[in-house]
């Protein structure tokens, strides 16, 4: 990944991170942005966020996300100084939630076997 790739990366997830919890949709839950991937020619953010919840609460944020999409790019164009606005694109960051699984099996494994 090239530095301005990574510059650019890094400044969506801190507007982003900054931005989501001032959304008034109330679909969106307690949402953190994990990370975020830029396409080399910065015109695709993929977005990865993580949400407490159920699987309701999380679907219910992933579609106000979607639906804050279009304002989340014009407070990005705001914020930083870009030629073209990427398209955003935001997936569920399942990552802590394996960890969190793992973790859980290892303590009932250890439990059992005392």
């Amino acid at each position: 990944m090239s530095e301005r790739v990574a510059r650019v990366s890094q400044g969506i997830l801190e507007v982003l991170a900054s931005e989501i919890p001032k959304l008034k949709d109330p679909r969106v839950g307690f949402v953190t942005v994990t990370h975020v991937d830029m396409t080399p020619d910065l015109r695709k953010a993929h977005v990865r966020y993580t949400v407490f919840g159920d699987e309701k609460a999380q679907k219910g944020t992933a579609a106000g996300l979607r639906s804050a999409t279009k304002h989340l790019r014009a407070v990005i164009g705001k914020s930083l100084r870009l030629k073209f606005l990427p398209e955003l694109h935001f997936k569920r960051d399942e990552g802590v939630e394996n960890l969190q699984r793992v973790d859980e099996l290892l303590k009932e494994a250890y439990r059992r076997d005392g």
